[in-house]
């Protein structure tokens, strides 16, 4: 090649840096083509040697989900034809975790998202997970992406400088020189397309590598198991609520706006570097200075203004949650909802909530319009016009043109330079000043731009940073188990002047003002219940039954200087009144909350579990359904009933020590109800059951009820006892005490009519 066999020493300046930028490229390219087939070769020869999975194999896999492995860490399972591919996944260590709380300090909530200092912590500390070392996966596409970014404006350069030298060569008329320069153009395309296309490939790349760390890191967090709990005492002691937009739509749309950012911020920045220096060689001081005061002047007007953008995307991210939750409560509460023919109360539900949101995304379409006009007239109109003029000082002040975009030396000139070969050279500073100035004031208007994309990342870095600092400043829930014994191995529960009442808000003081504490539901309730000793809770509702039940399964704290001491976590089962289907197969519903690689670990069968579906009348649901794995929405094939047997099948699976029932059997018919009772206590399960059922009490060997007068009353009394039985016949005198009182009344009444009516007449 002509171009390539002359030394570079003889080749003009100009063509010097493409040159190289090209022979870069083509190393590049050779090093990409070499490597890339390599790894692909290796990757298809593991596929290959890998063995095929049989179709029980594949069955156990989409059955199986995922591994343990001994190191803590998950494998997961992803059939593929007839291979099974494994992907191993590290959970966030509780170590992390509790290092990564100091910088997650509560913000107030009277503070409004803007670009200042307290979103400059926000972001550090969210960016310490998305980036957790130098080595990560991330930071090493963060310098990949980066050196596109300074490439594609190096390129930039070159691409100017060769375009003057085109238009020179054809003013002139030098077809040779406008041949080579146009084979150039070609060349020069390759690595520009190529780097244009890694730009944007690189930036979803490194959004999506954000958004799977952050969203591992918050599932880690949000899906805590005990003492934390959040995911239960987020909304309820946290004060948040739809953390479903949070986790799903926000961090989806931080990491987009950031890796976009990135990208819009750093190339700029470098454009109006290299650019501004390039020019200032043929501007000279005098343009120069005029270039800074363009700069100065720009950034003034548009940040005078530039609106709030970064609070009006926290409201309309706050809206679109709202009207999310409330699609989300109509898929969730559809049978209910239609038994009350509710849909048009539900429309208006959502039409209100839908009509708020739009209301505010509409508001901010007229604030933009002020701002994209002012910003499209100063970037484009008044960059364009103060352009021309810069461009021009160096030809109409006849300034030297021996500059940066200059493709040739003043030396290298014949002294007897023709007319046409001047204006041919004014031409290519002229053209190669202009593309400078263009690609100058592109730049100017993306950094301009940036700042209302920075805007409207505090707003949304705001709210995603409420959502990890509410979460990792929830306080442990305390101890439940002795403090002299760590095994927690008791056979007993015991509750000692405990006060049980809705926990308050983790985050606020009961002394501040407008607070105001709740009165417990139930004051100093102190019991013991030991093994085989079945308590049954009653009384009116609203009075805290339920309450109760989530003290003893350690949901809630005890108020007051009250003391819990209960068996361990997996000895106390409890089952609500709302029975939970849980996505996954036939035998996943009853094995809950244990994972199929549990069941497989504990050694039982599928036999066993049909003699649990048989002692809650429920063996034909195998048959019934297609087998043991199929997989169903389990919540509207079952009826209420079926998913109240459900529950009490997995109080028999798992075998704990004390069974809490709420009301769960309120859909079971009393045979049913009262063979499964049996049957648990057969298994040596002590039951704590809360119900209304008077027909339940032969089961129970306690009774607590609560009074529900206001004042935290209960009573504890045994069932059978000859004080219960004289208990008993003591409320049915009373009762018949009054019917006889019936007649009575029923004659004074009538009586008091008559008088009425008489004193209506006069």
């Amino acid at each position: 090649m002509p171009l390539l066999s002359r030394p570079l020493h003889n080749l003009p300046q100009a063509s010097r840096k493409p040159l190289l930028i090209l022979i870069a490229t083509i190393l590049l390219f050779r090093y990409r083509i070499v490597s890339v087939p390599q790894a692909a070769i290796e990757r298809l020869r593991d596929v290959a040697l890998r063995k095929r999975a049989s179709p029980q194999e594949i069955q156990d896999a989409l059955q199986q989900v995922y591994l343990d492995e001994p190191d803590g860490s998950k494998t997961l399972l992803v059939p593929s034809g007839d291979r099974i591919s494994k992907v191993n996944i590290q959970p966030t260590s509780p170590q992390t975790l509790a290092s990564n709380t100091p910088h997650f300090p509560l913000i107030p909530p009277s503070h409004k998202p803007n670009v200042d200092k307290t979103f400059l912590r926000q972001l550090t500390a969210i960016l310490r997970i998305v980036f957790p070392s130098l080595k990560s996966k991330e930071f090493g596409i963060v310098i990949l992406h980066s050196f596109f970014l300074v490439l594609r404006t190096v390129l930039s350069v070159g691409v100017a400088k060769l375009d003057g030298r085109i238009v020179r060569d054809l003013v002139s008329a030098n077809g040779k020189g406008f041949a080579k320069g146009l084979g150039l153009w070609f060349l020069l395309a390759i690595p520009s397309t190529y780097t244009n296309s890694m730009i944007r490939h690189l930036q979803s790349s490194l959004s999506l590598n954000m958004r799977t760390r952050l969203t591992r890191y918050t599932h880690d967090l949000y899906l805590s198991a005990f003492p934390y709990l959040r995911y239960y005492r987020v909304g309820l002691e946290g004060g948040l609520e739809g953390v479903d937009q949070y986790i799903t739509s926000d961090i989806a749309s931080f990491c987009d706006s950031l890796a976009g950012l990135y990208g819009n911020i750093l190339k700029p920045s470098f454009d109006l570097l290299l650019f501004t220096l390039q020019l200032s060689r043929s501007l000279g001081y005098r343009g120069t200075a005029l270039l800074f005061i363009n700069y100065y002047v720009t950034a003034s007007i548009l940040r005078a203004v530039t609106p709030a953008f970064g609070r009006l995307a926290a409201v309309e991210a706050r809206l679109e949650g709202e009207y999310r939750m409330g699609v989300g409560r109509v898929g969730r509460e559809g049978e209910e909802i239609a038994f009350y023919d509710g849909g048009k109360r539900e429309w208006s539900i959502l039409r209100r909530a839908y009509l708020r949101l739009i209301k505010h995304v509409n508001s901010i379409y007229k604030i933009r319009i002020a701002y994209e006009w002012t910003e499209d007239y100063v970037i484009k109109y008044l960059w364009s016009a103060a352009g021309y003029g810069l461009i021009s000082i160096p030809v109409l002040l006849h300034r030297s043109r021996d500059v940066g975009v200059q493709t040739r030396q003043r030396s290298e000139r014949a002294e007897d330079e023709r007319p046409d070969d001047a204006v041919a050279s004014r031409t290519e500073d002229y053209i190669s000043s202009r593309r400078l100035l263009l690609s100058l004031a592109d730049a100017g208007g993306r950094l301009m731009y940036a700042y209302k994309d920075l805007s409207e990342l505090a707003g949304i870095t705001t709210r995603l940073y409420t959502l990890l600092s509410t979460l990792h400043n929830l306080p442990p829930l305390p101890p439940t188990s002795s403090p002299t014994n760590t095994t927690t191995t008791e056979s007993f529960i015991s509750l000692s002047h405990v006060d049980v009442g809705i926990p308050p808000l983790a985050f606020s003081s009961p002394s501040s003002p407008g607070i105001e504490k709740d009165a417990p539901l139930v004051k100093d309730l102190t019991l013991t219940l030991h093994a085989g000793e079945h308590l049954m809770i009653t009384g009116s509702n609203g009075v805290g039954k339920t309450a109760v039940a989530r003290v003893l399964a350690g949901l809630w704290a005890a108020q007051g200087d009250g003391r819990v001491l209960r068996p361990g976590r997996k000895d106390v089962f409890v089952v609500p009144q709302r029975a939970y289907m849980v996505v996954g197969s036939l035998l996943d519903q009853i094995i809950y909350p244990h994972s199929y690689t549990q069941f497989v670990e504990s050694g039982k069968k599928e036999e066993e579990l049909m003699e649990i579906l048989r002692a809650v009348h429920l063996e034909y649901l195998p048959a019934r359904e297609g087998g043991w794995f199929t997989r169903k929405e389990w919540r509207d094939v079952l009826s209420g009933g079926e998913k109240q047997r459900m529950g009490m099948a997995r109080v028999f699976y798992h075998m704990p020590k004390f069974a809490v029932l709420d009301e769960c059997t309120s859909a079971v018919s009393s045979d049913v109800e009262g063979r499964m009772y049996e049957h648990a206590k057969s298994l040596g399960i002590t039951l704590i059951t809360i119900s209304l059922r008077p027909s339940l009490m032969k089961y129970h060997t306690q009774l607590l009820t609560l009074k529900g007068d206001g004042t935290g009353g209960w009573t504890l009394s045994r069932l059978g006892t000859a004080e219960e039985r004289m208990g008993i016949d003591r409320e049915i005198l009373m009762l018949e005490t009054k019917l006889s009182e019936v007649a009575a009344v029923e004659k004074r009444v009538k009586e008091l009519d008559k008088l009425l009516s008489a004193r209506e007449i006069m």
